[in-house]
């Protein structure tokens, strides 16, 4: 079936990505690992203006929810915003650049705008094959629900979905919107998915996730943030990633009427598939390592490329090779950036 028009729904941090390559001192001084992703802190704030002093940077509109969205949309093609994106920003330059680069990718972007904080931003530090992000939510961490996700003309929008996503960054920022979100997609048993999205978000809001984890149909994660979930629930196998997935899987859930799905992946390492009773892992696409650029939205193009299946009502074989697609084509380019057209068959 062709998607229509809002039928996939996506609420996160919509963040302007500034990304540099730097040098490993430079993560030194601000005390980063080479592969990570955090929220910043104070000893942070110096970090976003000397990046753009120091190195040479290139601005992209991100945010991990509103990364797979934007694939999703750009999987699909036609018709346009299929995708639908809620997030907070605030009324500045960054906002308006925010809101032009959702309209040139098609997808019917709502963001509730305020004041009181300048629109978020991500630090991207490039070192090799690895990049370190430094999240500063600012705007997006405003974003509230009895302003924008209660109004009646926003949770119409809501209500014309099919499938919801929600990256686990989400959960920093409003536990009771995703739970809103959430308990209608389950309710109207219509398909819900999460993302653990960071090592930090499993150790630190672990209350918060299991919250919404019995309504989560489809859970999708990396092999890090798969870990650092199964160690923190007191699974008793924390390293081997297939029985980690079957764990995830039979974890409680409202609705009875679909199976959870879980979903790891592995960076260059097959992607793990949970469903019903077997455990499947599908090969990733090969890529000459000349040919990588950039691999910061891999994670978030893989889950658009699934997501723009799944929309469709295709097989998770499909979907998951359509995620493998998306990913191999964003890690080729800087930032999460895409050619004018697809070309997966």
């Amino acid at each position: 079936m062709p998607a229509s028009p809002n039928s996939l729904f996506g609420m996160g941090n919509p963040l302007l990505d500034i990304i540099a390559t730097v040098d490993k001192d430079y993560l030194d001084k601000y005390g980063l690992k080479p592969n990570d992703q955090i929220l910043a802190e104070d000893k942070h704030k110096a970090l976003f203006e000397e990046i753009v002093k120091k190195f040479k940077v290139e601005y992209h509109a991100g945010g991990a929810t509103q990364n797979s969205i934007k694939v999703a949309q750009w999987m699909i093609q036609e018709p346009h915003k299929v995708c639908t994106f809620f997030g907070c920003i605030g009324k500045d330059k960054f906002g308006e650049i925010l809101k032009d680069k959702a309209e040139e990718a098609h997808i019917d972007a709502h963001y509730y705008e305020q004041s009181e904080e300048p629109t978020g931003t991500c630090a991207a530090c490039i070192t090799g094959d690895n990049r370190s992000l430094v999240a500063n939510l600012a705007a997006a961490n405003c974003y509230k629900k009895d302003k924008h996700l209660d109004l009646e003309e926003n949770w119409k929008l809501v209500e014309k979905a099919k499938v919801y996503y929600i990256a686990g960054f989400f959960l920093t920022v409003s536990l009771e919107s995703i739970l809103k979100v959430a308990k209608h997609a389950s309710d109207n048993n219509k398909l819900f998915s999460l993302n653990l999205s960071a090592p930090f978000i499993c150790q630190f809001f672990k209350d918060a996730l299991m919250e919404v984890m019995p309504y989560v149909d489809v859970l999708y994660g990396n092999e890090t943030e798969a870990a650092t979930f199964a160690k923190e629930q007191g699974f008793e196998d924390t390293e081997n990633i297939e029985e980690i997935a079957k764990k995830a899987q039979a974890l409680p859930k409202v609705n009875k009427k679909r199976q959870r799905v879980v979903v790891f992946t592995q960076g260059k390492d097959g992607t793990i598939l949970s469903n019903g009773d077997k455990v499947e892992t599908f090969p990733v696409l090969e890529i000459n390592p000349k040919d990588l650029v950039d691999t910061n939205g891999a994670g978030d193009a893989f889950v658009g490329g699934f997501l723009s299946e799944l929309v469709q009502g295709k097989e998770l074989d499909q979907c998951v090779k359509a995620g493998h697609y998306a990913a191999n084509v964003i890690i080729r380019r800087a930032g999460c950036t895409f050619p004018e057209k697809p070309d997966f068959h």
